[in-house]
């Protein structure tokens, strides 16, 4: 991604500090957080400092490269378990992380220098993401016309994966092939991923978009006529089922009423062949005060959290809902589009 004419990835690996671009700062301020240890790449991710499912993944795979790194010689095998089990507790619903996890574990392991084979393989996966959000792009883009109107949910785009993105990929190389297209931001509520990091995305690439508010969806898709809807995935079972942030199954219950083609992009490190259906991919609920505060800036220009519901007043928080398969026209993966009965036929490199 290009930020101020300096290009980044959103997650990366030196000297055995992962640098990560502060999601939580922005669209008001652009910040680059250094977790120097395996512990501080897990905070990073529990407090969505790094969200986004292809990102979690990466930055998930460096931290336990971290953690081989930091293994003493009398405990190594002892304390790289108890730091995989830590790694895998940050987040649990996106497949992504559990992935990178265990190819880094796995590899490492197996390696005559297991110290360096895992910061190789962590940057392997990394890298591998990069070009598989590329190749998304490039599929995505064939969905698109001239003139289309797309409406996505969340975040999708460079900040949810190491660079390119899963949905935007696809708006990203439309755009760049000349096409216009223009974009119905869902807001997403409660943490407004949609409306502080899609529409700031959108904006750095001089792409046109407007963001609505999350209750407005169905009505912009059948008054503005949208062609298109695209959204992103933290895992896919093997039906083809697609958990996604909360409120993506809205999008694709109007989309199939109003007869909109319904898709979602999503390299396949996030398919989980084990998963048999989304009844059992694990539902994360995160804290009520998500809900209660709001942060952004004040009339001095000030970042300031403020409670817009009273404390004592009582939230439940999921994060993430599963849109069935039925509803979804395709799967857009760097290996071209799927169906979603084909996504328990896929080859994954695991």
């Amino acid at each position: 991604m290009n930020v101020n004419g300096k290009r980044y990835r959103t997650v990366w690996f030196k000297d055995g500090t992962v640098y990560l671009i502060n999601q939580t700062l922005l669209p008001f301020e652009f910040h680059v957080h250094e977790a120097r240890n395996h512990r501080d790449t897990c905070t990073a991710i529990t407090t969505m400092i790094v969200r986004g499912a292809p990102a979690i993944g990466a930055a998930a795979g460096f931290a336990m490269a971290q953690a081989f790194l930091e293994a003493p010689n009398e405990a190594f095998h002892t304390y790289l378990a108890n730091a995989k089990k830590e790694i895998e507790s940050a987040r649990p619903t996106g497949q992504n992380l559990f992935y990178a996890v265990r190819r880094v574990y796995d590899y490492a392991l197996k390696q005559s220098n297991p110290r360096a084979a895992a910061v190789t393989e962590a940057q392997r996966i990394a890298d591998e993401d990069v070009e598989h959000c590329r190749k998304i792009g490039e599929f995505g883009n064939e969905l698109m016309d001239d003139g289309f109107k797309v409406l996505t949910h969340c975040n999708a785009g460079w900040l949810a994966c190491v660079d390119y993105g899963t949905a935007l990929s696809s708006i990203y190389v439309a755009h760049q092939s000349g096409k216009k297209v223009f974009v119905y931001v869902g807001e997403t509520r409660p943490r407004s991923q949609g409306a502080k990091l899609t529409a700031w995305e959108l904006k750095n690439e001089h792409i046109p978009y407007c963001i609505f508010a999350d209750n407005a969806g169905a009505y912009i898709m059948k008054k503005e006529k949208v062609d298109l809807v695209i959204v992103g995935a933290d895992r896919i079972a093997r039906n083809g089922d697609v958990a996604n942030k909360i409120g993506t199954l809205e999008k694709a219950i109007v989309a199939k009423e109003l007869e909109i083609p319904f898709y979602v992009a999503a390299p396949t490190s996030t398919c989980d062949l084990s998963c048999e259906s989304g009844s059992v991919i694990p539902i994360e609920y995160r804290s009520e005060g998500e809900v209660i505060y709001q942060t952004g800036f004040n009339k001095e220009k000030q970042l300031e959290t403020i409670t817009v519901y009273p404390e004592d007043f009582r939230v439940t928080n999921p994060a993430f809902d599963v849109t069935p398969a039925s509803y979804i026209r395709g799967i857009i993966t760097e290996n071209g589009i799927v169906k979603p009965e084909e996504v328990g036929g896929l080859s994954l490199n695991t």
